[in-house]
């Protein structure tokens, strides 16, 4: 018999490599949030090329700064990785309306993969709900 997900013990490698991915994407996430908060101009200049107003970077800053708080904290990360795909999947959406270059319109992707990529190796209830097989 098999033993369930949440009896496999994972190693500390994969913890630790799971924690770093989550870092690095919370990291970002939280920069282009803040920064989006505070308007400098590049940010505003940035929002406004790929046809949005300036007046929702204020908005957009909260939502994905909230999203990115709601993915770090353990007991709501799974709520926040949800999140976090829908405001990247709006971000591939932008680039992709604009005919922006194909780095732009895949780097919003690579993003929610570390998102989901690093909560799978740190949170036992995700590999439960997804898993996979060696």
């Amino acid at each position: 018999m098999q033993p369930s997900p949440q009896e496999v013990p994972v190693s500390k490698t994969t913890l630790w490599t799971g924690r770093i991915m989550s870092t690095l994407v919370a990291l970002f996430m939280l920069f282009d949030g803040i920064g989006k908060l505070v308007k400098p101009a590049p940010v505003v200049e940035a929002t406004v090329h790929i046809g949005y107003p300036e007046s929702v970077i204020f908005g957009l800053g909260v939502v994905l700064t909230a999203a990115t708080i709601l993915y770090i904290i353990p007991r709501t990360s799974v709520l926040g990785a949800i999140l976090l795909t829908g405001y990247l999947g709006g971000a591939v959406a932008s680039q992709v309306r604009i005919s922006a270059s194909l780095f732009s319109e895949i780097f919003p992707i690579l993003l929610g993969v570390l998102v989901w990529g690093g909560l799978y190796l740190r949170d036992e209830r995700v590999r439960a709900l997804i898993p996979l097989r060696g």
